[in-house]
């Protein structure tokens, strides 16, 4: 993905409802929790194509599958984002919904319960070369992996964008998911993707690092991403309050510091906005650097407002 410039962003992924619940301090087992709760369009893939478009991608389309429930909301939400959707409507199962515990007390941490719902259905059916016309960015989102129809889908739109030199992108999306499937199971089923952007955690579990199977973070990110990096050609790991590196060729090139003087208010969604940010400015041209630095930056955005949508959007 070296000199990416120019053509559309399309990306591929969940498109879910998030309840946000902001408590602060431990949750109180077995009785009431006073906490701020609010309803809002969220999704890994939906938000990535979100902050893109608020970064100023001029032409983002997002291919994601929702129910019947809310498809409208959805759809209308995406447009007032800047979005182009290609919303597929299953008519058996609801939208998705990941109900999301944040604390406020505790720098915005969040805990998610998912229930995946109609994202989870997304397969090849779904896909078609056609989409990649005018494309110059294929982004997609990890949820796709965990479910067995949905690595289909990745299997075709990676084949097909390899084919036509689609460049394309893949953020790993959740440590436990992925020990789920299986690490060595993950990594062959997106062989082909050119730019991996995981978490620090999610890069030490891949790398299979010191602290992969235990702590999470425990090794270095640097390592992480270096040795990633012998795998896929570009590696840039989000180091939350650390920032961001990016590794190539089993060597970290960049390293850029997180946004100073952030207000955390809610995390979710941060991880999503740094790459939406990142694709946003490769497909104007700029260098990993300057990209990795407006990631940084929207991530610094993104925790200030609650959910994982640009704010006034």
């Amino acid at each position: 993905m070296t000199g990416t410039v120019g053509g559309a962003l399309l990306v591929v992924g969940d498109v879910v409802t998030d309840v946000v619940a902001r408590h602060r301090g431990p949750l109180a087992t077995g009785t009431d929790t006073a906490a701020q709760v609010r309803t809002v369009p969220g999704g890994a893939g939906a938000n990535v194509a979100c902050w893109a478009a608020y970064q100023g991608c001029r032409d983002v389309v997002l291919l994601g599958r929702v129910g019947v429930d809310s498809a409208r909301w959805h759809e209308e939400e995406l447009v007032r984002c800047g979005v182009r959707p290609r919303l597929v409507v299953d008519a058996e199962a609801p939208t998705g919904t990941v109900i999301c515990l944040v604390d406020a007390g505790a720098g915005g941490e969040r805990t998610f319960l998912a229930d995946g719902g109609a994202s989870r259905r997304a397969g090849p059916e779904d896909w078609s070369p056609e989409l990649l016309d005018g494309v110059g960015l294929l982004h997609l989102s990890g949820y796709l992996c965990f479910s067995a129809a949905g690595r289909e889908l990745v299997s075709a739109a990676v084949a097909d964008a390899r084919a036509r030199g689609v460049p394309v992108s893949l953020d790993p999306a959740s440590t436990g998911f992925l020990r789920e499937l299986g690490v060595e199971r993950f990594l062959a089923l997106v062989d082909g993707v050119e730019v991996l952007v995981p978490s620090r955690d999610e890069a030490v579990l891949l790398s299979g690092e010191p602290g992969a199977a235990g702590a999470a973070g425990a090794a270095d990110a640097a390592d992480a991403a270096a040795k990633l990096s012998g795998r896929f050609p570009v590696v840039v790991v989000k180091e939350g309050a650390a920032g961001a590196c990016v590794a190539r060729g089993g060597v970290v090139r960049e390293r850029v510091g997180a946004a100073a003087g952030v207000v955390v208010r809610d995390s979710t969604g941060a991880g999503d906005a740094f790459t939406g940010a990142v694709l946003a400015a490769r497909l104007r041209g700029a260098g990993w650097r300057e990209a990795v630095g407006e990631g940084c930056g929207a991530g610094g955005v993104a925790v200030g407002v609650v959910g994982g949508r640009p704010p006034g959007r």
